[in-house]
């Protein structure tokens, strides 16, 4: 039989066997429940810097500026800028391309993604431009009029029939054929002088440059972007106003943030950046 004092010790023990058992249990059971919730809550504001815009082939020379302006306006924020023919863009976001925001250089192909259910909300109109006719820097066929480039020899660079650039280029022509002093079969031949159709309006002027054809039908902006061609201007009469949109792509992994930055490139900050190109305030 054990001793008063024996029992007494074995039930000290107990106890402080006890109490060192739930301290260890309670620091092993705060440890997990904090680090998770740290990595969690980081995440998204990670994922929500990041943006990808696709823009028209013409809006090239903006958005590289436009990237490092926004960029330097909101911390931590990164654009990744694709440009192309605005046709050619839309139809990759309907294939499921991983695009934020969508500026195009119409009104026709944000629309058709609004329509079909692929845009958060409706298109937004940033800006403005117009038409002009570009010609070598050395004009070996002597254009000097909108009226030459309907002349027999004249190669005419174009672009394919779905780019924006051609519905206001073909619109251009009819006008033009109506002016006075115009053959009556003008657009006819300048139809004949098309030597190629390019996939964007920077492949026209890259070609131009380059003296693979002697005239184009391009925006002004792109006439102004380049020292390698001259501009052979088109009367106001004839002129077509083009007028460009943006929307935010539905599918978008950052809708708030693509929002943002639309909302911003078609205020007061994008429109100073879209001045210094030559682009028109939105009508």
């Amino acid at each position: 039989m054990k001793s008063p004092l024996a029992v007494l010790i074995s039930a000290v023990l107990f106890v402080l066997a006890a109490c060192s058992s739930s301290g260890a249990y309670s620091a092993a059971s705060t440890t997990p429940s904090t680090a998770p919730t740290t990595a969690i809550s980081a995440a998204p504001s990670s994922a929500a810097a990041a943006m990808t815009v696709y823009g028209a082939a013409s809006l090239k020379g903006v958005l590289d500026k436009v990237k490092a302006a926004y960029e330097t306006a909101k911390p931590g924020t990164t654009l990744t800028v694709s440009t192309d023919s605005s046709a050619t863009l839309e139809t990759q976001i309907e294939q499921g391309a991983p695009a934020d925001v969508f500026l195009s250089a119409d009104t026709t192909n944000p629309k058709k993604l609004v329509d079909k259910g692929l845009a958060a909300g409706d298109a937004v109109t940033f800006a403005g431009n117009k038409l002009t006719i570009i010609v070598p820097t050395a004009n070996p066929a002597g254009i000097k009029t909108p009226a030459d480039i309907a002349k027999t020899g004249v190669t005419v660079i174009a672009a394919g029939d779905e780019v924006p650039i051609t519905k206001y280029a073909t619109q251009l022509v009819a006008n033009l054929a109506k002016e006075a002093g115009y053959p009556t079969d003008f657009v006819a031949k300048y139809t004949a002088n098309i030597a190629s159709k390019e996939d964007n309006v920077k492949a026209i002027v890259a070609k131009i440059e380059l003296g693979e054809g002697d005239a184009g039908i391009v925006y002004v902006t792109d006439a102004r972007a380049s020292t390698k061609v001259t501009a052979v201007d088109v009367p106001d009469t004839a002129n077509v106003p083009a007028t460009y949109a943006g929307v935010v792509v539905k599918a978008s992994r950052n809708a708030a943030a693509a929002q943002a930055f639309l909302t911003w490139f078609a205020g007061p900050d994008g429109q100073a950046i879209l001045g210094t190109f030559g682009f028109l305030p939105p009508s």
